[in-house]
Parts: structure tokens; C-alpha cells; sequence
């Protein structure tokens, strides 16, 4: 673990080629209240909308936001949809060189409609995907073009990286110059294949990664366990002179086969799954990232299983950030430290958690020498909402705040017993005088605090309020106080000192 650990703090930023088919994924969203009267459907009141990369662009989205420099390779429509595409990539960043029009399809776009499902109780479901596509097969004189580029922007490239999803694009003739240009400027070649019964040409790649029923379908071989996961990992990677195939099987992790005849299956940490789209890109992309940065696919196999259970937890096609690993990873060292956040990484998790529509508390403090008034307080406040973030000042917050001489225990030790309370979801650790900064970036649709700030004002109010949050007044408990503590803690040794000194002048 600590391996993956250093492989992970230690990634660099790769010049990775990404050939596919691009698309635009379009997501609705809203809520579902009530059936049609015209017909037995689900209404849908449209909160909002949201224009994503999808396909092989979903690839590129992973690795920009893992740092990665992207040359993006593909073709799109001359329409407002390729426009809005290419905007995008280029506002990521991305070499956007190899992405050539083609007047003769339009740019495909996915939309999807999530509806949160107000009267069962549930979280966003996918309702509908509508596709927008024309998926016959480029022209030869754009094969040419495309060609080219990859003779000329190969060399460049640490890896290149084939998101093959069936849409026209990757010909027999194109994937065959893919490998030749690959093997000619000795690249790393990885292609995540499309569904379908003749792999054949896709022989010559260094890995492949299709998922339980695309191996199942090339290979003729039904996967139900270990031994039939070499068979196929052995026909796949003989048949198609591959090096590697990794086979992801869902709940039960992913399989790595290597040429020589060696198989094992990395498992995976259960979880609840909101969504599986762009679980196979994460896969790929993270085999690219890793590898690219001087690392071998042995390595990148158990990073790209954690990247694809934590995509799995997210709605929709969403990028996994470093950051979010290194949670992971450090949240199997303990579930206590898989809680403490940077507030970077904590927004994004609060944004996934605000698509699953859960209300999100919020309470602050420094709790010094935590005590059972703290508990208490925790306990009401996480019952306000769905999950409670603990706003933690650090050791130099609370120094200003109260006094040279405080605090007694470290941030550190703080935050980690804060995260050990099962009532605590996530602790952050802020350095101002007040949590009005983080507040606001919390957004919190409850903000708790303790009656004693009734008359002092809570800060945040105005803010929280302003978006329809509230504030709630946690109640206390008597005598229960830090200072009280260490109130009692000084007179207890005032007498114990005392009896020592007129035991000694006794005596």
C-alpha cells in the first residue's frame, strides 16, 4: 500500500495521446414528482443542465484533471455541438492539433435524464439516455489526415492511449497504423476495445482492458472464475500478440493476465454504485497516467481498481482527482484518517454528495480535550442532515483565539479523534479567525451551532440563509466545558501538591 501510495503522490504530467470517438455528453437534471396522464412516464422538472465531454473525451477529462498534457485525437460534426466539444477541451488545455471536422456526421451527443425520484425517497436515477449520432466509417482521404498526424505527434507522446466505442472512427486499416506508428517510435499502445465478437484487429497493442462481457463475447468463454479468467486472459492475449490484458469484472475488481501465463485478480472494496458510466475510461486513463509517468502496468493495475470504485460512487461521467486516491488509500489505513479532507478535496466530495440530494450539516469548533458535551453536540448536529463536516481550527486559529497556552492537544490528534466519532462524516482543518470563509465554501444547507451563540450571533447565518439553509441552535450540556476541565484538572493537582507539602513539613 504504501507503494501505491509514493506511485500516486509521485505521478507526473505525461504527454498522453488519446485516439476515440469523441462525444458530447449532455446531462438534465431535476426532480420527478408525478406520473403523465398522457402516457405512463415520469415528468421531469428540470432544475438545471450541464454539457460534459463523453467517449474518448471522457478519457481526456480523466487525465487533464490527474495532470496530464492531452493530445486529442478524433473526428467531430461541423455543428454547434463540435463547437461547444472543442471549446471545452481547448479551456482544459488539450492539443486539440489531431480533433479534424468531418461534414459527413454530426458530432455525437449523448443526453441523459436524471430525475431525482422525490416521492420513493431515492436518490438521482437515470431516467433516459437520448444518443445523437451517425456511426459509419470515416472517409479515406480522413484517415489520410488523421494518419499523418499520428506519424508526426506519436513521437512526442509517452503512451497512447485507444478508446474504441464503435462509432465509425477506428477502422481495421486505422488501428493497424495506430500499432505501426506505436511500434516504429516504441510506444506504449493501451486500447479499451469495443463490444464485439472479432478482436483481430486490435492485434499488435500492448494491453487491452475490455470488461467481463466484452471478454466473455471475444473470447467465446463464459468468466465465472479464476480459472476461466486465465483461459480467456491466455486466448486474448496469444491470439492478439498482446502483452497484458486486464479483464474488469465489476464487483469483484479486475484480473491481470500477463503473456508469460501469470494471472491474478486485484478485488475491490465494496461499495454502494450510483452509477457505472465512465467507470471504463477511469481504467484506461489511469493505466495511461500511471504508465506514462515511468511506471509498470503491474503497478497502475490496483490504482486504476480504486480510481474505478470511487467513479462508480459519483453520478455520472466525473473525473477522479489525486487527491481523491490518496484519500482512499489513506482511508485503508484506518477509517478515521480516510475522513480528514483537505477543503479542496472535501468540495468535491460535497458535490457528489449534493447530486444524491443528501443535506449536508455543518458545525465548527476547536474542540480542545474533547468531552461528552462535544459528543452530545455532534450527536444532535448530525442528526439535522445526512452527513455532518466538522470544521476544526488549527493550532494557530485557536492560539489567536485562545491564548498562548492553548491549545492542549495538537490539530492532528484533534482531527483524528473528531473523525473516530461514528456521528463525524468529514473533518477539514481551517486556519482563520472565524469559519465564514468555509462556510462558504461548504454551503451547507444546515448550519449548527450551540444556543450559548444565541445572543452573540452565528457566524454564516446570513449566508446560509441567503440560499435557503438554516441555522439550528444545538442545545448544551451543563458544566460541560474545556474550561471546566481544566479547571478541575488544576485544583485536583493544587490538592494533591498541597497534601504532599504537609505530609513532607509533617514529617
Amino acid at each position: 500500500m504504501d507503494k501505491t501510495f509514493n506511485i500516486v503522490s509521485n505521478l507526473k504530467s505525461p504527454r498522453i495521446m488519446v485516439i476515440g470517438d469523441l462525444m458530447l455528453d449532455k446531462y438534465v437534471w431535476g426532480e420527478v414528482r408525478r406520473i403523465s396522464q398522457e402516457a405512463p412516464i415520469p415528468i421531469i422538472n428540470v432544475s438545471s443542465e450541464d454539457m460534459r465531454p463523453g467517449g474518448a473525451g471522457s478519457v481526456i477529462n480523466n487525465l487533464q484533471t490527474l495532470g496530464a498534457n492531452v493530445f486529442a485525437c478524433g473526428v467531430m460534426g461541423d455543428d454547434v455541438h463540435g463547437h461547444t466539444l472543442l471549446n471545452i477541451f481547448k479551456g482544459m488545455k488539450v492539443d486539440t492539433t489531431g480533433i479534424f471536422i468531418d461534414k459527413s456526421r454530426p458530432t455525437i451527443l449523448k443526453m441523459r435524464l436524471m430525475g431525482h425520484l422525490q416521492t420513493a425517497g431515492k436518490g438521482v436515477q437515470q431516467l433516459l439516455r437520448v444518443d445523437y449520432e451517425k456511426t459509419h466509417a470515416i472517409s479515406a482521404d480522413l484517415e489520410s489526415q488523421l494518419s499523418s498526424y499520428l506519424n508526426k505527434t506519436v513521437p512526442l507522446c509517452d503512451i497512447v492511449l485507444v478508446s474504441d466505442m464503435n462509432k465509425g472512427l477506428l477502422s481495421a486499416s486505422f488501428l493497424k497504423t495506430i500499432v505501426t506508428f506505436c511500434k516504429k517510435y516504441n510506444k506504449i499502445a493501451i486500447v479499451d476495445p469495443k463490444l464485439s465478437v472479432d478482436y483481430s484487429s486490435y492485434h499488435g497493442f500492448t494491453a487491452m482492458t475490455p470488461n467481463r462481457n466484452e471478454a466473455e463475447l471475444a473470447t467465446g468463454i463464459k468468466i465465472t472464475d479464476n480459472d476461466s479468467l486465465n483461459r480467456a486472459g491466455n486466448k486474448l492475449t496469444s491470439s492478439l500478440s498482446l502483452e497484458y490484458c486486464v479483464i474488469t469484472i465489476d464487483k469483484d475488481g479486475m484480473f491481470l493476465y500477463h503473456k508469460s501465463g501469470q494471472g491474478r485478480i486485484i478485488p475491490t472494496t465494496p461499495r454502494t454504485v450510483f452509477d457505472v458510466t465512465g467507470a471504463g475510461d477511469m481504467v484506461l486513463s489511469i493505466f495511461g497516467m500511471v504508465v506514462g509517468s515511468g511506471y509498470s502496468l503491474e503497478d497502475a493495475a490496483p490504482i486504476a481498481n480504486i480510481a474505478a470504485g470511487i467513479e462508480v460512487g459519483k453520478i455520472g461521467a466525473t473525473p477522479v482527482s489525486k487527491g481523491e486516491i490518496l484519500d482512499e488509500l489513506m482511508s485503508g489505513k484506518g477509517q478515521a484518517s480516510g475522513k480528514i479532507k483537505d477543503i479542496e478535496v472535501l468540495i468535491g466530495i460535497l458535490n457528489e454528495h449534493r447530486k444524491k440530494n443528501d443535506k449536508i450539516v455543518f458545525t465548527n469548533g476547536c474542540f480542545d480535550i474533547l468531552h461528552v458535551g462535544h459528543i452530545e453536540y455532534l450527536k444532535f448536529a448530525r442528526k439535522q442532515g445526512d452527513l455532518l463536516v466538522v470544521g476544526l481550527n488549527s493550532d494557530h486559529s485557536v492560539k489567536s483565539l485562545k491564548g498562548p497556552s492553548r491549545p492542549f492537544v495538537s490539530e492532528a490528534e484533534r482531527a483524528k479523534m473528531l473523525a473516530a466519532l461514528e456521528d463525524v462524516t468529514y473533518v477539514t482543518i481551517f486556519d482563520d479567525l472565524t469559519p465564514e470563509d468555509l462556510i462558504k465554501a461548504v454551503r451547507p444547507d444546515i448550519l449548527v451551532k450551540g444556543e450559548d451563540w444565541k445572543d452573540a450571533g452565528v457566524v454564516g447565518r446570513e449566508f446560509v440563509e441567503s440560499y435557503g439553509g438554516k441555522v439550528v441552535l444545538a442545545p448544551l450540556v451543563e458544566g460541560a466545558s474545556t474550561t471546566n476541565i481544566v479547571s478541575r484538572i488544576i485544583d485536583r493537582h493544587n490538592q494533591i501538591k498541597h497534601v504532599k507539602e504537609t505530609v513532607s513539613q509533617a514529617g
